[in-house]
């Protein structure tokens, strides 16, 4: 099994786990812990180092759950990936499902809201034996529209992390546990998003690694007329692997591990076997 985070050899893939019965792309396939299980063994067969859980679909218009739904949903399914050796991230925003997350064997929290969703967050995590991922947010997807305006995404996005830093770090986060993620699709349109991706380097240098989630949004299927399914942006998704790999990510989020690992590989041959 290979690390969190790899940008000697390229990003390491983190496989997308949805228990949700909403997600907008495969909704209700893996509610079932048993079926989970074999689906996340074959993500890791194919080349993901570690199998991210969600309970709570984040998609625009989803509706919020509990924290005990999100439980119900996502601790069976982590107690049986950490009881079969695989490393596992919760995607959560709520502080108690990430402390009974890590109790149940879950590694790593990642969460979409940066520590914004639920105030107990940043001193949560700073006591937990997990990595942590702090995305880029500016409030649940309702809102969107009314919070997508940047004066330069790039340098707004880059400013917000920072402050979202500050605040993790006060809390008592130790600096090496911090992931950060510049929320690719959250409250940005098409251009903000490519923009963000032309603008890793200015990302990373906050300090830490980054996690970029582009896998199957809206903004690549708005590519080709012929992309009207999720599923059907996955050479896209693996093309923004590739472009992360080149600006130093340390670690992709997506759907499709067998196409991304495909892609890497290629990208790892061109590069002669090393970054």
């Amino acid at each position: 099994m290979t690390d969190a985070r790899s940008t000697a050899t390229g990003p390491a893939i983190w496989g997308i786990l949805n228990v949700t019965p909403d997600s907008f792309s495969d909704g209700g396939r893996f509610v079932n812990p048993q079926v989970a299980l074999r689906h996340a063994q074959r993500m890791v067969a194919d080349g993901a180092s570690v199998i991210d859980v969600g309970g709570e679909s984040t998609r625009p218009g989803a509706e919020r759950v509990s924290p005990e739904v999100e439980q119900g949903r996502v601790l069976p399914v982590i107690r049986a990936l950490a009881a079969a050796g695989i490393p596992v991230s919760i995607d959560t925003m709520n502080a108690s499902t990430a402390a009974a997350a890590v109790e149940a064997g879950a590694r790593i929290v990642n969460d979409v809201s940066g520590g914004l969703a639920d105030p107990a967050m940043a001193t949560t995590v700073a006591g937990l034996d997990a990595d942590y991922v702090a995305m880029h947010w500016r409030g649940h997807s309702h809102r969107w529209d009314q919070v997508s305006d940047y004066a330069n995404v790039v340098a707004d996005v880059t400013a917000e992390l920072r402050a979202r830093r500050d605040a993790l770090l006060g809390a008592g986060l130790a600096p090496e546990r911090l992931w950060l993620d510049p929320g690719i699709g959250f409250a940005k349109g098409p251009d903000h998003n490519w923009q963000l991706l032309r603008g890793i380097a200015t990302l990373r240098s906050l300090g830490h690694p980054l996690l970029v989630g582009a896998s199957r949004k809206r903004f690549l299927g708005a590519l080709l007329p012929s992309t009207q399914q999720p599923a059907d942006r996955d050479v896209a998704t693996a093309a923004v692997s590739v472009m992360c790999a080149d600006a130093g990510v340390a670690a992709v989020r997506v759907h499709n591990v067998t196409a991304n690992a495909q892609a890497l590989a290629a990208w790892r041959a061109w590069r002669g076997g090393v970054a």
